[in-house]
């Protein structure tokens, strides 16, 4: 398994996010992997200045993490995700991306189990939301065996956000779900782990 670094990021990162966000949803490239959302719909998945304004809101974070292996000196960019401090309990999952050629090998599960120490660190965060299209039944389920479970609600495909990209949707029935986890359950073992590793 790839050994990560994580951090914020900066404005200056926008540059390097923006591709990574593009390859992992969109277009040929995307195919690579299994996030890819390019028979659904087609275009840009976010601009320059919805990126930036992710990364420099008050209420939230995006998260990168990067890694080093054999035929680079420098650490480059693997994964990032957003994170949105919704309520004092609860914060949002979303934008998240692996590098379609780096999926499958448990990279997704570090950055989402750094994501969710991170809001519950930083925030106090009780629980995890986010928003699935209702029919990627493959990925529901790799959300599911990671704790998140149906909240039986659904929330509409913001098809206005496709216009302004210039994007158009595939398909007529988009739609999410939205999936939910206890972080208090998360954190009370890891808690648990801590206190076994160092002995007391």
């Amino acid at each position: 398994m790839a050994t990560l670094q994580f951090r914020v990021a900066t404005a200056d990162d926008a540059s390097l996010i923006h591709p990574l966000v593009e390859s992992a949803y969109r277009g040929d490239e995307s195919k690579l992997g299994w996030t890819t959302e390019a028979d659904l719909v087609s275009g840009k998945r976010i601009d320059a200045e919805g990126l930036l304004a992710k990364i420099t809101a008050a209420d939230g974070a995006v998260l990168i993490a990067t890694c080093a292996d054999d035929t680079s000196e420098q650490p480059f960019l693997v994964a990032c995700c957003e994170v949105v401090r919704r309520s004092p309990q609860v914060a949002y999952f979303g934008m998240f991306a692996v590098s379609p050629r780096r999926q499958g090998g448990g990279i997704g599960r570090q950055v989402m189990a750094h994501a969710e120490e991170f809001c519950r660190r930083e925030w106090g965060a009780e629980k995890m939301e986010m928003t699935v299209i209702s029919s990627r039944q493959e990925l529901l389920d790799w959300y599911k065996r990671r704790g998140y479970a149906h909240t039986g609600e659904s929330r509409p495909f913001p098809f206005e956000e496709l216009e302004k990209l210039n994007s158009v949707a595939l398909v007529d029935n988009l739609g999410f779900d939205v999936l939910e986890k206890d972080l208090r359950v998360d954190g009370a073992k890891a808690i648990v782990a801590d206190v076994r590793l160092s002995g007391q």
